[in-house]
């Protein structure tokens, strides 16, 4: 495969390709949407410790970005369709397997299958940093893979999960991995290769991806650090008990919206005045966290967090390709953000208390400080276009 369509690195796949591509994506990233409703659903059948509950959790998200950055890789652009059968098939089999594992085992069992499923996300990564708008596939991605999380929770908790309980959620997991087994079958055989760049040693970033990829890094830690503890802030703030939970509704539609938002302006907007709004959104609503605000100001914070989280996202890619035009950087985002998202909760914990959870408001500042520093840096120092 060589030559480019319609601004495409290589062939333009077809639809059927595109779709199944975006499909096999979608399946290896639903855990983390997934995640919190069974391994809460197994701690009830005392299956796993609370702590238990968090080692898991931390172990599939770090995992899947070691798969995301290394696995995939390992299996070559050149090999798609028996990389994706494979995986979709190894990450059903681990689904299953985790109906019957319990504590350490069941913590070993997850944090094996965040490899295949990184490997997946590999996949339709590979597609996105190839074709002609970047940042429009990635906000694609983004709202299709949030949308499909609130749908299969919504799915498991209404008609699975009471009559079944998690093992009937882990078991459905299964048949999408195995669906995603299938839709291998209709993937394109491979990608075309990359282009070099004379700053960038083969196979490997640019020193500027490196630096895109940290703050890739960073924007996903600080957004997790300050997420993960959510709930505790509202009931630190003495809000009543279904607050949380509708925060985290409005919060998981607001970012539905801003996946949505961020589709429609790509193009329009520059990804450096996107980052910078996003994160610069998201750090007010940190200031209004840290507060302990009343419950209306917790929501509306909760929403704008996350239009704002998802309508950055998507152009971390363009920020990533512009920084090493290679698109090596952008392959390896993903990984940076499972890295990232499981590196900001374990920091988090190291520092709040039992009784008070603010000190992840501070980190999550610091981090969000950090980012805008490396993306304000990476714009001031980027290459200009010759004038004519």
């Amino acid at each position: 495969m060589s030559g480019a369509e319609g601004g495409w690195i290589g062939p333009r796949p077809s639809l059927t390709e595109r779709l199944a591509v975006l499909w096999i994506g979608v399946v290896g990233v639903l855990f983390p949407g997934v995640g919190p409703l069974l391994l809460g659903g197994l701690e009830a059948a005392g299956r796993l410790t609370a702590t238990e509950i968090g080692l898991a959790g931390m172990a599939e998200l770090a995992a899947m970005g070691v798969g995301a950055a290394l696995l995939g890789p390992v299996f070559g652009a050149r090999r798609l369709r028996p990389a994706a059968v494979a995986c979709g098939c190894f990450l059903a089999a681990l689904n299953l397997a985790s109906t019957f594992a319990h504590d350490g085992l069941l913590v070993l069992t997850r944090a094996a299958a965040g490899l295949p499923a990184g490997a997946l996300i590999w996949i339709v990564t590979g597609m996105i940093v190839r074709s002609s708008r970047p940042d429009r596939w990635s906000g694609i991605y983004l709202t299709v893979q949030t949308l499909a999380q609130l749908t299969v929770v919504a799915g498991l908790t209404v008609l699975v999960i009471g009559r079944f309980g998690p093992n009937g959620g882990f078991t459905a997991l299964a048949a999408l991995a195995a669906s995603a087994a299938l839709a291998g079958a209709l993937i394109p055989r491979a990608w075309t290769a990359l282009p070099h760049t004379e700053d960038a040693p083969k196979g490997l970033p640019s020193p500027r991806g490196w630096v895109a990829l940290l703050a890739v890094f960073c924007f996903q830690a600080f957004i997790l650090a300050l997420w993960i503890y959510a709930e505790p802030l509202s009931r630190q703030a003495g809000h009543p008990a279904t607050t949380a939970g509708l925060a985290f509704s409005i919060s998981l539609a607001a970012q539905v919206a801003g996946g949505a938002a961020a589709t429609a302006l790509a193009g329009r907007l520059s990804w450096f005045l996107s980052l910078t709004l996003g994160v610069l959104a998201t750090a007010a609503c940190l200031a209004v966290f840290a507060t302990l605000p009343p419950a209306p100001a917790f929501l509306a914070a909760s929403g704008l967090f996350g239009f704002a989280w998802l309508f950055a996202s998507p152009f971390l890619t363009p920020l990533a390709i512009e920084a090493d035009p290679s698109r090596r950087a952008a392959l390896l985002g993903p990984g940076a953000s499972l890295l990232g998202c499981a590196v900001g909760p374990l920091l988090a914990a190291l520092i709040v208390g039992e009784h008070d959870v603010r000190p992840a408001v501070w980190l999550a500042g610091a981090l969000a400080a950090v980012t805008l520093a490396l993306i304000l840096g990476l714009h001031l120092t980027r290459r200009k276009e010759p004038r004519a």
